[in-house]
């Protein structure tokens, strides 16, 4: 079997820990992980600005299976509905490096990678004048430290923040760790935020890139499955999972 990739500045989880996409069905989760609702934050300009933790779930099941039909009456777990929901379970996302074929945007002190193709509409990027301009203006500290902190809580690793001279990107450190996400200001569920390097297979053995950081699809409407592209967000999908964010915050001081 293949060695499975690992993103530059990614840290392996533990072995124990893993993530295995079914075919036509749910993902397996091994390892019990901690699970909990992780809710994009606003700033005072209603601009996405932090994760905060809400509602706890059980992972102790072995192995959790978790809904990605998004159909599921009982959520965030499986309940059999992939198998009479009209979905396309089929996984079409390459064995790639997500920074393989990036756009880059650079300044004096920062560099920014850019995989569109990962984007989930969490809008980070878009806060403070937009990581863009922000790396492109990083002579200003100011705005060097605004381009790193958005890059860096992008939940899937479609931005990533360099230093010109640094050989590893920054990266927020991540225990081993799912979330699932919720975007309030939009009003929409959103992925399965996988975190701290948790490794993610198919049936088949096939391994996917290991990330720190990565979101896979739970509505079934991703076109780059298993990852999620934002197709939540356009559909307005709501997993209707009650909770309240009053729990731990992200990002910490980075930069």
């Amino acid at each position: 079997m293949a060695k499975q990739k690992i993103n530059i500045g990614t840290t392996p989880a533990d072995s124990f820990y893993g993530i295995t996409v079914t075919e036509k069905g749910p993902y397996l989760i091994y390892g019990r992980p901690p699970l909990a609702m992780q809710y994009i934050m606003p700033n005072e300009m209603n601009e996405s600005w932090f994760f905060q933790e809400g509602r706890h779930f059980s992972t102790e099941d072995e192995p959790t299976a978790l809904c990605r039909c998004g159909a599921s009456k009982r959520k965030p777990y499986c309940d059999g509905s992939h198998a009479k929901h009209r979905w396309n379970p089929r996984l079409t996302a390459p064995p790639e490096a997500i920074i393989d074929n990036v756009d880059i945007t650079s300044g004096d002190e920062i560099t920014i990678t850019d995989n569109q193709k990962y984007c989930v509409f969490a809008r980070f990027c878009d806060a403070a004048g937009g990581v863009w301009n922000n790396a492109e203006a990083s002579f200003d500290r100011q705005a060097a430290k605004l381009a790193v902190r958005a890059a860096s809580v992008c939940p899937s690793s479609r931005l990533m923040a360099w230093k010109n001279d640094a050989d590893e990107p920054y990266e927020l450190h991540y225990e081993p760790s799912l979330g699932l996400i919720e975007d309030p200001v939009i009003g929409a569920s959103g992925g399965l935020w996988v975190r701290g390097g948790i490794r993610i297979e198919r049936e088949n053995g096939r391994g996917y890139e290991i990330r720190n950081r990565t979101v896979l699809c739970r509505c079934g409407q991703s076109s780059n499955k298993p990852y999620c592209d934002g197709s939540h967000a356009a559909m307005r999908w709501r997993d209707e999972l009650e909770g309240t964010p009053e729990g731990e915050t992200v990002p910490e001081k980075i930069y």
